[in-house]
């Protein structure tokens, strides 16, 4: 008769040393894929201090024409709403969430939040005090 084993309690170790348990697989494979997460996303990159998602705006808003031509130009560009510029992201380069990609535009709009801000946004994009910035429709970068 096959020795049962009890849900609570886990099975022993395999016979074979090459074989793991799927738990121990899983445990491995998440940890690895959370790293790459880490490392790939959430954490900036050292050449430049940008995130991905921050570097896709940029280039975006370059591809549509939103560069910066310096202060007092004559040919500078008007600004556009800033649901245009995440609807151009995320149809082109980064197809995951528009309220990712407006508060990464937002934080990058904000002379608060980082020492020299990368997009000049008109319109309410939040204080130091906490206070959000409006919804997309309303700014413009």
């Amino acid at each position: 008769m096959p020795e049962q084993f009890s849900l609570l309690t886990p099975p022993p170790p395999p016979e074979n040393p090459d074989a793991i348990t799927l738990a121990h697989y899983a445990e491995r494979a998440y940890l690895e894929y959370a790293l790459s997460v880490v490392k790939g996303r959430a954490l900036p990159d050292v050449c430049d201090g940008a995130k991905p998602v921050q570097r896709r705006i940029l280039y975006s808003m370059q591809r549509m024409g939103l560069g910066h031509s310096g202060p007092g130009a004559a040919g500078a560009p008007k600004p556009v709403k800033s649901a245009r510029v995440v609807g151009d992201v995320l149809g082109r380069f980064h197809p995951h969430s528009d309220q990712a990609a407006y508060d990464a535009l937002v934080r990058m709009a904000q002379d608060f939040a980082l020492r020299y801000p990368l997009i000049d946004g008109q319109g309410n994009f939040g204080s130091r005090d906490g206070d959000g910035a409006a919804a997309m429709r309303y700014t413009e970068a």
